[in-house]
């Protein structure tokens, strides 16, 4: 009987060791990067193409290596780091596997060339899928240069599952930046396409900080420093009152390697208890120095999952730390105090975007608004319109207390609806700043002002980018604004987007930007962080689900602009809302599916008071 059992061969091998090594570029610039610290460099510039699909270069200044030992270097479990099991207990380098080059090797082409500072000569490498097609002597200055080209050209299944070069972009620079945070000593060049997308020298941890994210972001952390027993702890946490809306920027680097850590991520949100709202998260760099001993990091390949032997203790001792070191910071806010008046004008301008003043005229509405209704909307003036009667009519196709919409009638909303005809007296309430409540004929129907909104605002700004007829309101003072590096990158590519749904932005260089112009929707003083927010949950809506750039800007622009629960409205703001929102093509879904609106019939109703 044949054996049905076979030994792989060896290239085969490599190929399926190394999807677990590189996943993707971002996965190349790590090993290469964690390589040339191990070796010692003091100065390190990286350079990408076609965010690292095509090519990826890293030049360092580090010891470099022999003939002999640039060869061994591309072989499966060759390292330099470890040699006995104690040494495995004891890891104190970025990498020990020894299987970064060999799994780079057998997914592109890669050309190697490094020198010993006692060599006169140096070494060069040309390896295809773990093939030595050229090995010779060359002149070289010092250190090691690697260049990794075509990533994925023998594996073209893997190479079409790699996402968009802003994607993989983001991937590297976030990988860069972690770096750059944990290594600021070393001095770092990051290149893409020929754009300097990093230039830092060597420098103090704060430097570094100022460098990457900002006078103005720095100005917001507080300096944190402990050393017990178990461990020492050191770094910045951000102020409560400027918590983001994403998970953006939170570092923990355990003896100088960045990990994730459920744990501790935990710990940090629970030394803040109730000092940042929910949906927000705090800045915070931490650095963690534990006996090797007592931490094991060879838990998966990418070497970012750790498991302790004291998890709980050190869980209690962040908690503490933090706690301790926001007790013994300002940050206690600054509430102001207005006399209560029946005049809610002024609340009107400053809790509803600017798109709702009559400052300017306003375009012809791309839902059927008529002009004369538009020129109204939340002006001092009823709006007349009928809820009970155009309600009814569209939610008798309603099921009881569903949100879904029938197809027949969404078709009835597919180029726009007139605004509703209301009668003046009509019932309709705001509870608790968040929900608006309005009587209808067959019961009760409840809005999330929010996302009722945020539907009217996506559907505004996907009109404009179509139509490509910004709407922008020109500020007074242009705004300069400084944004991290990897922010700056993403506005350069979004800037087509980010000025066709009205913010005329200007590129200044050096990570800075000048906003020239908002769209009316924008509250005046918010502009730098709506910006900013729109970014942040473009971000994040490409890590969750791949979206086109300009469906993700319309979603992230109308979610950050949108009125937020806890903003009172006037009866005519909410009136128009309501209009406004049964003017757009699907009122019942917000963009990111959650429900716009629900309906409680008045059956329902009588059941539960038992009157059935």
């Amino acid at each position: 009987m044949s054996s049905i059992i076979n030994i792989l061969p060896e290239h085969l091998a490599n190929k399926i060791a190394a999807g677990e090594v590189v996943q993707r570029p971002e996965s190349v610039v790590k090993e290469l990067l964690e390589n040339s610290i191990d070796a010692g460099a003091t100065s390190i510039s990286i350079t990408i193409k076609s965010a690292g699909k095509l090519l990826i270069q890293l030049i360092d200044n580090g010891k470099g290596m022999s003939s002999e030992d640039a060869v061994k270097s591309f072989y499966r479990h060759a390292t330099s780091k470890i040699s006995t099991y104690e040494d495995l207990e004891n890891i104190r380098t970025l990498g020990f596997r020894g299987e970064a080059l060999a799994s780079i090797a057998a997914v592109a082409q890669v050309e190697l060339k490094t020198r010993r500072e006692e060599d006169e000569v140096g070494t060069l490498l040309r390896i295809e899928g773990t093939e030595i097609k050229e090995q010779t002597n060359v002149a070289h200055q010092g250190g090691t240069t690697i260049s990794v080209k075509n990533l994925f050209y023998n594996t073209p299944a893997r190479r079409q599952f790699l996402k968009s070069n802003n994607t993989e972009f983001k991937h590297i620079y976030d990988t860069i930046q972690r770096l750059a945070l944990s290594k600021p000593e070393i001095a770092l060049e990051f290149n893409s396409d020929d754009d300097v997308i990093l230039a830092l020298p060597s420098q103090k941890l704060d430097e570094r900080l100022k460098s990457l994210f900002g006078d103005r972001h720095f100005a917001t952390l507080i300096p944190l420093q402990e050393h017990t027993d178990l461990l020492t702890i050191s770094g910045f946490i951000g102020k409560p009152d400027f918590a983001r809306k994403s998970k953006v920027d939170q570092y923990i680097f355990l003896n100088n390697r960045f990990i994730i850590n459920r744990s501790i991520n935990h710990a940090v949100f629970s030394g803040y208890e109730h000092l940042v709202e929910k949906g927000n998260f705090p800045f915070f760099l931490l650095f963690i120095e534990v006996d090797p001993h007592k931490v094991d990091i060879n838990v998966h390949p990418s070497k970012m999952e750790v498991k302790f032997a004291d998890e709980q203790s050190i869980y209690r001792i962040v908690i503490s730390v933090v706690r301790k070191t926001l007790g013994g910071s300002d940050i206690i806010p600054t509430v102001e105090f207005q006399r209560q008046t029946n005049d809610f004008s002024s609340l009107r301008h400053s809790a509803i975007p600017r798109f709702y003043s009559d400052v300017q005229p306003k375009p012809s509405s791309p839902f059927g608004f008529s002009g004369q209704n538009q020129s109204a909307t939340f002006s001092n003036e009823e709006i007349p319109f009928d809820l009970n009667s155009k309600l009814d009519q569209i939610f008798s196709k309603l099921p009881d207390n569903e949100t879904t919409l029938p197809v027949d009638t969404q078709t009835q909303f597919q180029h726009g609806t007139r605004e509703f005809d209301a009668q003046e007296g009509k019932a309709i309430w705001q509870l608790h700043n968040k929900y608006i409540l309005t009587q209808i004929r067959s019961g009760l129907m409840i809005i999330d002002q929010h996302v009722a909104h945020e539907r009217i605002l996506y559907e505004r700004a996907l009109t404009r980018m179509n139509n490509a007829v910004p709407s922008s309101q020109q500020l007074l003072f242009p705004q300069t604004i400084q944004l991290p590096a990897g922010d700056y990158t993403l506005t350069k590519d979004l800037l087509p987007f980010l000025n066709s749904i009205g913010f005329e932005t200007k590129l200044f260089g050096k990570n800075t930007i000048v906003l020239e112009g908002v769209p009316p929707e924008v509250k005046a003083g918010t502009e730098a962080n709506i910006l900013q927010d729109i970014l942040d949950e473009f971000k994040n809506n490409q890590l969750r689900v791949k979206l086109d750039a300009r469906d993700n800007i319309a979603k992230s622009f109308s979610c950050k602009a949108a009125i937020k629960a806890g903003e009172r409205l006037t009866e005519t703001e909410m009136r128009s809302l309501i209009d406004q929102l049964f003017g757009t093509s699907m009122p019942y879904v917000c963009p990111h599916g959650r429900p716009v609106l629900i309906k409680l019939s008045l059956a329902e109703l009588d059941r539960r008071f038992f009157r059935t």
